[in-house]
């Protein structure tokens, strides 16, 4: 069990366990009173349950031992939170929503790296660093109301720059909104909102 502020999380056999980066995204969400939230690989429920303090969240995760995990977790904390199995937007097909939060898969990684294990969906960016984090790009403007802001967790090891360069392409106002440095990597939240 870990503590962060006064909520208490469980840590789950087979999902990513909170770690830097999911402290980064929760310390600095950008969750108004009434929002609707979707938060896309929830892992133990941590950033969902503090977005539910304001806003009305949905929490997708691909692993179904995070949705178990995330469950648990949302009622240890009584937090009423909305919680699907599927691999990224497909479990909110047709939705919208006014933040969307994502805490990316974005370490690079070839086939030696892999466990072969459903955890290795929490980090596995691909070869790059950016299979996952491209494929939420390009869909994420169908699942946001007009508008809408994202937060992305991301790593200088999978290309920032290019990420802030494809959402200003794609209409976005988007900066860097946190950062911490680690001895090998930059941790960033990147937000990003449209007009």
């Amino acid at each position: 069990m870990i503590k962060y502020k006064n909520f208490k999380i469980q840590v789950c056999e087979n999902v990513y366990a909170p770690a830097e980066d999911t402290f980064l995204l929760a310390d600095n969400l950008k969750v108004k009173e009434g929002d609707e939230v979707l938060e896309i690989g929830t892992g133990t429920g941590l950033v969902a349950i503090v977005a539910a303090e304001k806003g009305n969240v949905t929490a997708t995760d691909i692993n179904p031992y995070a949705i178990e995990c995330a469950v648990k977790n949302a009622k240890i904390n009584n937090a009423n939170i909305r919680i699907l199995q599927g691999d990224l937007f497909e479990p909110v097909k047709g939705e919208k929503f006014d933040i969307i939060l994502f805490n990316t898969p974005y370490l690079p990684s070839s086939n030696e790296d892999l466990t072969g294990e459903i955890i290795d969906k929490a980090w596995d960016g691909g070869e790059d660093g950016r299979t996952i984090i491209d494929r939420f790009l390009k869909r994420v403007k169908n699942h946001l109301k007009k508008g809408g802001r994202i937060q992305i967790v991301q790593s200088s090891l999978s290309n920032i720059e290019k990420t802030i360069e494809k959402l200003r392409n794609m209409g976005f106002h988007a900066e860097i909104t946190a950062s911490e440095r680690f001895f090998y990597e930059e941790i960033v939240v990147i937000t990003g909102e449209l007009p």
